[in-house]
């Protein structure tokens, strides 16, 4: 059975660990072709010879802080050095704050925009139109459950969460006819490091695996839709979420993420 990324090169963002490393995983299994963007170069390598040697991808490796100034533009140059065409984009990579905005370190609150919102943005605009002139392709972006209600405690984290969410919507509706799909995938509670760093208060519900969140994101593309959230009960929260008196929402995010613990941060 032909995998849904056969013969495609894909590039995922976040790709050493959790969601990210997931779908580069399934990408690979499906008979595709990666670049693979994250900060730890030998976590990358490593990764990198075991796909290929698994399922004999060719799998380049980017290593990079999407945080840094340019950082997508440095992304988008090692790329045309290379001579790689990018068929499928996958903007997984994210960086969180637990605590309130008062007591986060400034540095700490512009890189989580930085990482959130204007990397992936950026790739986003570098190599969509690319895909259009091809006329196929893929863009994905992993948004949040934080994004259909504001968090108290993980104010910034669930703004940017909102933007990635808001911004896919309309890219979708920009590229209909094109042969390019568009898609955020919302995930709550998903096991990864994130929560190693940021601490439990910042987890909400039962944990999901990172390869469930994929596959939903898989399940949605192709099926005309802007967005999925992971997750029946996810599902069903922020539908909720949605529909009550922002007030009483607003209230219900703050108890679910209130801190017992000092403020930290998580990718």
């Amino acid at each position: 059975m032909v995998g849904y990324f056969d013969r495609q090169r894909v590039l995922v963002t976040g790709a050493s660990s959790g969601i990210g490393r997931a779908f580069a995983t399934r990408v690979a299994a499906d008979g595709g072709d990666l670049v693979l963007v994250a900060r730890r170069e030998a976590v990358l390598r490593a990764q990198a010879d075991e796909l290929h040697a698994r399922f004999g991808s060719s799998v380049e490796v980017i290593p990079a802080d999407l945080s840094a100034p340019n950082a997508a533009a440095g992304v988008a140059e090692l790329l045309a050095q290379r001579a790689i065409t990018v068929d499928a984009l996958v903007n997984n990579a994210g960086l969180g704050i637990h605590g309130d905005l008062a007591d986060a370190d400034l540095g700490a609150v512009s890189s989580q925009i930085a990482v959130n919102i204007t990397a992936l943005t950026e790739l986003t605009a570098i190599l969509l139109p690319g895909m259009i002139t091809r006329g196929r392709g893929a863009v994905v972006n992993v948004a949040s459950t934080a994004a259909f209600q504001p968090v108290p405690h993980m104010a910034v984290y669930a703004a940017t969460k909102a933007y990635v969410l808001s911004f896919t919507r309309a890219l979708w509706s920009e590229t209909r006819g094109t042969g390019v799909q568009v898609l955020a995938v919302s995930p709550g509670a998903t096991d990864t490091a994130f929560f190693e760093i940021a601490g439990e208060d910042a987890s909400v519900g039962s944990r999901r695996a990172p390869e469930q969140v994929v596959e939903a994101a898989l399940g949605a593309l192709g099926s005309n839709r802007p967005d999925i959230v992971d997750g029946a009960a996810n599902a069903l929260l922020a539908r909720i979420a949605c529909r009550i008196p922002a007030k009483w929402a607003i209230a219900l995010a703050e108890r679910s993420v209130r801190p017992e613990s000092p403020v930290s941060q998580a990718n």
